[in-house]
């Protein structure tokens, strides 16, 4: 067998041989057994480097971990078929594929998008772009590549509407690993099963994955949506509101039919029966669960903010009364635990200054406030030395003059952890973000970062924050309360990713932190190890930490 050959089989049953992920599988079933876990991190202890080990050539040769973070594809949706996969889409039987109805019999055809598909007409290369209800209908119950109503391939440029990406909807779609709810459990019908069918001539990501290494087994950590899954990229864990039923924000609190840590919203009496009749209708899909935990969108505590300041409190702050609010999470993150240890860190959200000065009545421009996850964190609070430090603006589109991220690459100032989270017309998520100029914009960035001064120390992976409710075949295995979720694009570009190939190891996003926390011999975040417990418990290895896709001469 070859060496690629070799990197793209996968060998779950090999991995307890290999010193250092047998280490993190006895760590992770020493805290299963022990049950309790401390509040901020466990007590597991960093490995001791060898000469010649992994983990001596890791420190010895990667200075710079950067993390580009994108929005809402599935794997299939952009790389269906990717050559090397281990479970392409065009394998998968119909059988398989096949959705059910709510009552659980399998749907004769897909319903129609509902909504539209394109809802508001565009004009791309002179040709106009409107897709409504009624004129997608019918289709096989399959996986169908996105098309205008020419029947010509749906080109990247177009912005789609957006489909539900939800944490009790994604765990109904998933369905204990049959993914045959996505349908069911939508409010686009049809459309979660469509995917872009020409990725490989037309998406640079493709051509970038093709240079090094994509990882096709990767999960979204949690279940649902971006503001979690971003929740997970820093701290591994879900964000508390305990005290929410005697709050306004009691409203926001969901009604489920299995418990209050249950998985399954209760139904109303009055929505449609069949997904082929319209979305389903619940009687409460709140942000919060009924044991206080906040898993949906919810609006940060300092500017900026989607909820203005209280009518005259401080402009720094979110109105604390609002339902909307989550109150300051206290627990550490990545970048507490990298302070502690002296390692420089930060977090670029593009668009940032251009929010705040929107504040102040300048232009508002596309930028989601709960894609910044520190911002929720009463460490990193306005007039912190942490935020000044750490929490810094992106900047705004292509050119380092005005995208400070792309500055710092440029200079070679990038600390030895960035996280970049690009603007919102930037980023890929439907609804406001087209395919095509988020691929352009990240394939800008990779060729910036390659003639960085720091490249050649580097390691940058790319990922998604979660599927956006597109269909994936690969079901995610079982883990805890939280995730991992549905499966997503992962890519490791690097000097020292392996060339040309698929890796097949099991990720999910806190594999980021696995790796960060590996590299700089950090203690194990709360929410780590107690993933760690659920896959020991059932005899099963944790996500790996990405070094599966590394390659030291």
């Amino acid at each position: 067998m070859t060496d690629q050959a070799n990197d793209t089989k996968h060998k779950a049953d090999d991995l307890p041989s290999n010193p250092a992920r047998r280490r993190v599988f006895q760590a992770a079933t020493a805290v299963g057994l022990a049950g309790a876990l401390p509040a901020a991190v466990s007590d597991a202890k960093p490995a001791r480097t060898t000469p010649g080990s992994l983990d001596a050539k890791l420190k010895a040769n990667v200075k710079n971990v950067v993390v580009i973070y994108l929005e809402n594809r599935s794997f299939n949706n952009l790389f269906a078929d990717f050559p090397g996969t281990s479970a392409p889409l065009s394998a998968v039987p119909a059988a398989l594929a096949a959705q059910k109805d709510r009552n659980g019999a399998t749907l004769a055809t897909l319903p129609k998008i509902w909504g539209g598909m394109v809802p508001t007409p565009q004009n791309i290369g002179g040709k106009q772009y409107e897709i409504k209800e009624d004129q997608v209908k019918d289709l096989p119950n399959a996986p169908f590549r996105l098309t205008g109503t020419d029947g010509q391939p749906l080109p990247p440029s177009v912005i789609t509407r957006d489909l539900w990406h939800l944490f009790y909807q994604n765990q109904m779609q998933i369905n204990g690993g049959k993914n045959d709810g996505f349908v069911a459990w939508a409010n686009t019908g049809g459309m979660v099963m469509g995917y872009y069918g020409e990725s490989q001539k037309n998406l640079d990501l493709w051509q970038i994955a093709r240079q090094y290494t994509l990882c096709d087994n990767f999960f979204m950590a949690a279940f649902g949506g971006s503001y979690l899954n971003h929740q997970f990229l820093i701290s591994g864990r879900t964000p508390e509101y305990f005290n929410a039923a005697s709050t306004a924000a009691n409203k926001k609190i969901a009604v489920t039919a299995d418990g209050p840590a249950g998985a399954r919203l209760a139904l109303a009496d009055d929505g449609p029966a069949s997904a082929m009749d319209g979305k389903p209708k619940f009687v409460n899909d709140g942000a919060i669960t009924p044991d206080g935990y906040a898993v949906n969108t919810m609006a940060p505590p300092y500017q900026p903010s989607y909820v203005r300041p209280a009518a005259g409190g401080d402009a720094q702050l979110a109105d604390a009364l609002d339902p909307s609010t989550l109150p300051p999470q206290t627990y550490p993150t990545i970048g507490d635990l990298l302070s502690a240890k002296s390692v420089g860190w930060a977090w670029y959200g593009g668009a940032w200054q251009a929010a705040l000065d929107a504040r102040g009545g300048g232009e508002k421009p596309n930028f989601q406030y709960h894609h910044q996850p520190l911002n929720y964190f009463r460490q990193f609070a306005p007039g912190t030395r942490a935020r000044a430090e750490h929490l810094r603006d992106g900047g705004l589109g292509d050119s380092p003059i005005s995208n400070k991220f792309l500055a710092d690459v440029v200079a070679g100032k990038l600390p030895a952890v960035a996280f970049y989270k690009p603007q919102g017309n930037l980023n890929l998520h439907a609804g406001y973000s087209d395919v095509e100029s988020g691929d352009q914009h990240i394939a800008n960035v990779v060729e910036h970062l390659k003639k960085s001064p720091q490249w050649e120390n580097m390691i940058v992976v790319i990922t998604f924050d979660e599927n956006g409710g597109w269909w994936d075949h690969v079901a995610p295995p079982p883990g805890d309360r939280w995730g991992p979720g549905s499966r997503i694009p992962a890519i490791v570009v690097s000097p020292f990713a392996k060339k040309g190939v698929v890796d097949h190891s099991f990720y999910d996003t806190t594999s980021i932190l696995r790796l960060i926390t590996r590299l700089h011999d950090l203690p194990l975040l709360q929410g780590l190890a107690t993933r760690n417990a659920a896959f020991a418990a059932r005899g099963a290895l944790p996500p790996g930490d990405l070094t599966g896709a590394l390659s030291f001469r």
